[in-house]
């Protein structure tokens, strides 16, 4: 028995056999594994406002619905769109690229883009809630899904929703105060090892 295992192990027809075999049936493996992957996707959340509220949950959304697997991790002020009073703003102050768009009137009123000084931004009381208003309006005249909307598809979508534990301290936060789908309060080493083996990771 053993002279036929030496033989056989030393028997280089054999082993050119199984080389073009492994040559011949590797790759073709390798595609299936890759083609029945399912993707994931990780998202770090870290702005609050209603502008910046939008891209985790549109992208984490989207993505849920072509059946990839998502987590998204709200950090700093991130974390502001978990609480269960969802209440973004939105601030053109220092925001130079954001047109004011005035979501009413005929359509030429309405593509027009108002300059707005920043002295007047600062200058005026509430006008941040005025700009917070138009943009709402002009969503909703496009169509477009609100925060609370988008947030209730990921959660249907079973998107996984992480809070940062060290800015829930830091800012003084109780638990009841986020959305009850919220159960994971994690600090980056625990998130860090979900983003490096994610297809996709996004910083927002």
């Amino acid at each position: 028995m053993s002279t036929t295992a030496e033989n056989v192990q030393d028997n280089p027809q054999m082993d050119a056999w199984l080389e073009k075999k492994l040559d011949e049936m590797l790759p073709k493996k390798l595609a299936e594994i890759e083609t029945s992957k399912t993707p994931s996707m990780s998202i770090i959340a870290t702005k609050g406002t209603l502008d910046w509220a939008y891209p985790p949950f549109i992208l984490a959304s989207t993505a849920a619905a072509l059946g990839w697997d998502v987590e998204v991790f709200f950090t700093f002020y991130g974390l502001l769109l978990l609480k269960k009073n969802l209440d973004a703003e939105v601030s053109p102050l220092g925001n130079p690229a954001m047109p004011m768009k005035m979501p009413f009137g005929p359509k030429w009123f309405q593509d027009f883009d108002w300059p707005m000084p920043n002295l007047l931004m600062a200058g005026v009381p509430g006008f941040e809630k005025v700009a917070t208003g138009l943009m709402k309006k002009t969503f909703k005249n496009k169509g477009v899904a609100t925060v609370e909307e988008l947030r209730g598809l990921c959660l249907e979508a079973e998107v996984k929703m992480v809070a940062c534990q060290m800015t829930v301290d830091v800012f003084g936060f109780d638990a009841s105060e986020f959305i009850p789908e919220v159960t994971d309060f994690v600090g980056a080493t625990s998130f860090l090892p979900v983003a490096q083996k994610s297809d996709v990771c996004l910083f927002i």
